[in-house]
């Protein structure tokens, strides 16, 4: 295996690790029994990577790793027996979330271009990677998506596979590109995190009546 593919496989771990336990620390706010943990940790961790696959035709990468698998299945039981230590669990989960986020942006990126998808795609494929698993995860708990709320998540996964692409279709070092979007994504999450940073929401405002609808008509 060459430097950048240990890179890769060692980044697919980690992230799926870091989405495993934002899974399962949403199931204990939900308080759910250990299969619930696990059904849920795997979904954050696999739910984008699975969505990606599909749309690029070929089998969901996950199922070709046991051993990822059954590591996702540890650290679900792992927070089952020790979340109750963790006084505020929404903090870390968001941080986890975010870590996870960051490098899925780009391995989804970086896995469509090894697929021959567009660029545009690839950045497209990226954010769907880093986010569609903790959608999937919010809605079964029956929580707003993350993506959905108004703080700064979808664009951040967006940014950082963009930056990955340019960086790459530039002729930049890969291993290089890959950490720098990866940094991008993560840097602009947290300062959202942080400095509470949201894109403009639509202010509701009375709709126009049709002309013939208007007093006096």
């Amino acid at each position: 295996m060459s430097g950048l593919g240990l890179l890769l496989e060692v980044l697919n771990w980690a992230g799926s690790a870091a989405f495993a336990i934002s899974g399962a620390l949403v199931a204990s706010r939900k308080q759910l029994d250990p299969v619930g943990f696990i059904l849920i940790a795997a979904t954050t961790a696999f739910g984008g990577g699975t969505v990606r696959d599909v749309l690029l035709g070929r089998t969901a990468a996950w199922l070709g790793t046991p051993g990822l698998a059954l590591m996702v299945a540890l650290l679900a039981l792992a927070v089952f027996f020790t979340a109750h230590r963790v006084e505020r669990r929404f903090v870390p989960l968001l941080w986890a979330d975010a870590v996870g986020m960051a490098l899925f942006a780009v391995l989804g990126a970086e896995a469509a271009l090894g697929a021959g998808a567009s660029p545009w795609a690839a950045i497209l494929l990226g954010m769907i990677t880093a986010t569609f698993g903790g959608a999937l995860r919010d809605v079964i708990c029956g929580e707003l998506p993350l993506i959905l709320r108004k703080e700064i998540y979808a664009t951040a996964a967006a940014a950082g596979a963009a930056l990955f692409v340019a960086l790459t279709l530039a002729g930049t070092d890969r291993a290089l590109a890959v950490c720098a979007g990866m940094g991008a994504a993560f840097l602009i999450r947290a300062a959202a995190l942080r400095r509470s940073w949201s894109l403009p929401t639509y202010k509701s405002r009375a709709g126009r009546d049709y002309p013939d609808q208007r007093p006096g008509k």
